[in-house]
């Protein structure tokens, strides 16, 4: 049925599976964080949005905001890519979670362009 094929299809998007998927899950997120940092970017200077996060806010329209969130992000996949070396399952799971906060991020900083 319906039920089944819906968990059939969830335990193979948080299956280990190959390390291409973790390295495509990894791209995504590294991706999705960056384009994070360039939407705030845009969008503070548009003056329609602030950046919540106290340490990176003084750091806003500085080389310094991008580096922090480009650095950041390659750190993370580092961290990531390493706990799924050792529980492929975790790691899997955790960055798939990561990805689907950082969608949810990215959608609500482009949905803040329609109050232009």
């Amino acid at each position: 049925g319906s039920q089944g094929d819906t968990m059939t299809t969830l335990k193979s998007l948080l299956s280990p599976g190959t390390k291409k998927k973790m390295f495509l899950l990894l791209g995504a997120l590294t991706g999705l964080i960056i384009l994070d940092g360039v939407l705030t970017e845009i969008l503070l200077a548009l003056g329609i949005a602030e950046e919540c996060n106290p340490i990176l806010a003084p750091m806003i329209g500085d080389f310094a905001f991008m580096a922090v969130k480009v650095v950041g992000a390659c750190i993370c996949a580092v961290i990531l890519w390493d706990i799924y070396r050792h529980w492929p399952k975790l790691g899997i799971i955790v960055t798939w979670c990561a990805v689907f906060a950082y969608s949810a991020i990215v959608v609500w900083n482009a949905s803040l362009f329609l109050l232009v």
